[in-house]
């Protein structure tokens, strides 16, 4: 019996060492289908995401969603400190459980002990009503104790730069609203960069072309730090018409219009952008070992005369695109580089892909803000009452 508990102390310890490892510290894609971390969000994620599926309620499965993200990863942390203390208590059961405690009259009171004794060391209490009675016992309190400290020390580090990286997505996310709309979209984004501005300022294609160097940094940074921490992409964004996928998505359709349809100036960002958040789009992709969809399986996105309506907007902005038989077998060719991956993460992350066109109800997040704080001004100014103002849920 003290065999196997040797063992299974050993096992727990060495397994939750490895996987905070690769998930905390290990700066690169985690290895091993075993792993606690894996094999946590594979028992957790596919029952919480069926049952909010079955909410109809847009904003409160959006909710629910949102949720997932942060609870799981002090779920996380409470499953290792969890493992970490039954490690310890089976390795103070192999040697015998030598404490100097009266009530321990048993076997079974003494695995009690142990935990007790074990949970008391790893999170560094030091109540001092047990006493051990052997060196190794003793050496082995004084290893569970800086294991104790240790483990806060990592989650003290670890919960700044998840959030670090959280924002930083984030805010290029909240930037894109003004410049591709609300949900984005390729057609809103090319819209707005169609503008002349000399000896003032960036003109049109300038403005796209710095704007698609931004999203290049932008996808290997989201490359960098989501392959590292997985979890993130189950992070909801601020607000339940933008998300992460949503906007690189939208991001590569309109480089994949630019380098089919247009084939302008900016073109050759268009290429580096795509390629950048292509690699971004399917690694993740599979981290989460999600096997693209077929071309089949995916929902046309430009079904339905979505691409006849998205022409006719770009010209009346004064943008031509290319209709040639040539033209569009490119961008067929340049979809299907993306778009079964996309598919694929949109249906396991509950997420939506953009549509290429905009939906004509659709309204800016800016512009609801804009219009609260002109309200606002109005208030105080006395021209307004306060019950004539503009409800604005932030969404």
């Amino acid at each position: 019996m003290q065999i196997l508990a040797l063992v299974a102390g050993i096992l727990c310890l060495s397994t939750v060492m490895v996987d905070a490892f690769q998930t905390i510290v290990l700066p690169r894609r985690p290895q091993g289908r075993f792993r606690i971390t894996r094999i946590f969000y594979l028992l957790t994620w596919t029952p919480w995401s069926l049952l909010t599926r079955h909410i109809k309620m847009r904003r409160v499965r959006e909710t629910f969603y949102s949720v997932y993200g942060p609870g799981s990863l002090l779920i996380l942390l409470g499953v290792w400190a969890l493992l970490i203390l039954t490690g310890f208590a089976f390795l103070y059961y192999a040697l015998g459980s030598p404490f100097h405690d009266m009530t321990v009259i048993s076997r079974a009171t003494a695995w009690r002990m142990d935990l007790y004794v074990s949970g008391t060391t790893l999170f560094t209490l030091g109540l001092g009503d047990v006493m051990p009675q052997t060196l190794a016992v003793r050496v082995l309190m004084v290893m569970e104790s800086g294991t104790g400290l240790g483990f806060v020390a990592l989650v003290i580090g670890y919960l700044p730069v998840v959030y670090q990286a959280f924002a930083r997505r984030e805010v290029a996310i909240a930037l894109l609203d003004a410049r591709a709309g609300s949900p984005p979209t390729a057609t809103e984004l090319l819209r707005r960069h169609i503008f002349d501005a000399p000896g003032k300022h960036l003109d049109g294609k300038a403005a796209l072309i710095v704007l698609l160097e931004e999203w290049e940094r932008w996808s290997a940074d989201l490359l960098e730090s989501h392959i590292s921490y997985s979890l993130l992409c189950y992070y909801r964004s601020q607000h339940d018409n933008q998300s992460w996928l949503s906007a690189l998505v939208a991001v590569l359709d309109s480089c994949a219009i630019l380098m089919a349809n247009i084939q302008d100036a900016t073109a050759r960002q268009a290429q580096l952008t795509f390629a950048m958040a292509r690699h971004a789009l399917v690694d993740l992709a599979q981290v989460f070992g999600r096997v693209p969809f077929q071309p089949s399986a995916c929902e046309d996105r430009l079904a339905g005369g979505k691409f006849e309506v998205m022409v006719e907007m770009l010209q009346q902005s004064g943008l031509t695109l290319r209709t040639d038989a040539d033209a569009l077998d490119r961008l067929r060719e340049l979809r299907e580089l993306y778009e079964p991956h996309a598919c694929a993460l949109s249906a396991y992350l509950g997420i939506d892909l953009p549509s290429w066109v905009p939906d004509p109800k659709a309204k800016d997040s800016w512009q609801t803000v804009a219009r609260s704080q002109t309200a606002e001004q109005k208030i105080h100014s006395g021209k307004v009452h306060v019950g004539d103002v503009p409800h604005d849920d932030g969404h």
